[in-house]
């Protein structure tokens, strides 16, 4: 992705972020801790929404030109919690089992070519109690939306070449061995937040 894509999708987003999704992702975050690994950072919609109960933030992308952004966002608003990032593939991560309390994953999971290998690997680096926290658009929740996503899908593919609109991600979750403690609806039932634990209490 080059400089200018990254620009035109920050601006593409903008209304989005304004309106719905800010606000979700601060929901979202609003009880991470400890030490916080983030997939898929992008140019950095969540730099800045994390609490103070975090004892550092490592992020990674597959897009330097992502992380680029991410980083001097992350320098801009907030200083409070040392905040690390670098190129990472989320099917293979670079990390030791057992290292991360909370994994952090927003808008990703309908790009990974191989999610059930993603989702192992997060599992994989967790610690015993960890929290996966996901905000993800995907398959309609309801009949009408369910619909829309499988219709819209082949084209929106063929033109994203990574995005798939109707993944259920939940379902992947749960089918990945993590225990789903709370999901929440948005946007027609096409956006879903999801908290969920490597093991369950």
């Amino acid at each position: 992705m080059s400089n200018s894509e990254v620009k035109n999708y920050d601006r593409f987003m903008w209304l989005l972020e304004r309106f719905s999704l800010r606000r979700l992702r601060r929901d979202l975050l609003g009880d991470v801790y400890g030490e916080v690994l983030e997939i898929g950072v992008g140019t950095g919609a969540n730099v800045g929404l994390y609490n103070g109960n975090l004892e550092w933030v490592t992020a990674v992308d597959l897009s330097a030109e992502r992380l680029a952004g991410t980083v001097e966002r992350a320098r801009f608003v907030n200083g409070s919690y040392p905040f690390m990032a670098g190129c990472a593939d989320a099917q293979r991560l670079p990390f030791a089992d057992n290292q991360f309390d909370t994994v952090v994953s927003t808008l990703v999971f309908c790009s990974i070519p191989d999610p059930m290998q993603a989702l192992a690997e997060v599992k994989r680096v967790l610690k015993d109690d960890g929290r996966f926290l996901l905000m993800e658009h995907v398959r309609g929740l309801n009949p009408i939306t369910q619909r829309l996503t499988d219709w819209l899908h082949p084209a929106w593919f063929a033109l994203q070449h990574s995005c798939h609109l109707n993944r259920e991600t939940a379902v992947a979750v749960q089918s990945a061995g993590f225990h789903i403690q709370e999901t929440s609806a948005h946007g027609w039932g096409v956006i879903q937040t999801i908290k969920a634990q490597k093991r369950e209490r």
